[in-house]
This record gives C-alpha cells, structure tokens and sequence, in this order.
C-alpha cells in the first residue's frame, strides 16, 4: 500500500502547497503591519488546519473512485476488494491528518511569533499616523 500513500501524499500535498500559497501572499497584502500579517497567517493557516480535518474525519465514508489520489493511482495499485478499498480510505484520512497536524503547528507558530511581535512594539495602528494630522488641522 505504499504507493497509495505516496500519490496521496503527492496530491493532498500539492492541493496544500496552493493554500500555503494563499496563505503567503494574503500575509504579504499585511506587509505594512508584521503582526497583523502573522496573526493573519495563523488564522487563515487554522481555517486551512480544519478543513483539512474534516476532511481526515469523513475521508472514511467518501467513494475511492471519487477522489484525486483514485484518479492518479495506476491501475494495478487500485483497490477492489472491501478491505482493499478500506485500507484506501484509511490512508486517506492518514494523509489528511498529517497535513492537518502540520497545519496546525505552522499556526501555532504564527500565532507566538504575533504574540512576540506585539510584546516588541511591532503593532502598529495603521490610523495613529494619520489622527495627530487630524488634531492639527482642527487647533
């Protein structure tokens, strides 16, 4: 069942290669803002940590046939039996949890570097800047 696994990993992977992707250049729209662009990251990095869970959890009761990893499985790896089509299933949602968990981490992560960057004074107001221009111009 080896080679199950390895065209999972490559597909789940890949699918999770394009959130990450996502994930960077939605932290990099926070440039201005290095907090708010980490507790942006580890957010979005959450959402993506539960979708891939739920995915883990219902990947049991999911159609092999209908699934990315089916498709690029040669044919010969393919299951046919009940408990071949089982095992399948089951590393499937194998798959998903690992990324899940990687997720997660990743999250956590993003989540103390925010933390570290507020203790430093790295949280900025995008609107202190522009309020003491506003005091002015009503003295």
């Amino acid at each position: 069942m080896e080679p199950i696994r390895q065209v999972a990993m490559l597909c789940i992977g890949r699918a999770v290669m394009f959130g990450a992707i996502a994930i960077a250049l939605i932290m990099l729209s926070f440039s201005f803002n290095p907090a708010l662009a980490f507790r942006s990251g580890a957010i979005t990095t959450m959402v993506m940590a539960g979708i891939l869970t739920f995915k883990a959890v219902a990947a049991p009761s999911q159609n092999p046939k209908r699934t990315e990893v089916w498709l690029n499985l040669a044919e010969r790896f393919r299951p046919r039996n009940p408990e071949a089509r089982l095992i399948f299933l089951t590393i499937l949602r194998e798959v998903y949890g690992r990324f899940a968990r990687a997720s997660f981490l990743v999250a956590c992560g993003f989540f103390a570097v925010s933390v570290a960057l507020v203790a430093l004074g790295f949280d900025m107001d995008p609107f202190a800047v522009a309020t003491p221009v506003i005091g002015l111009a009503r003295q």
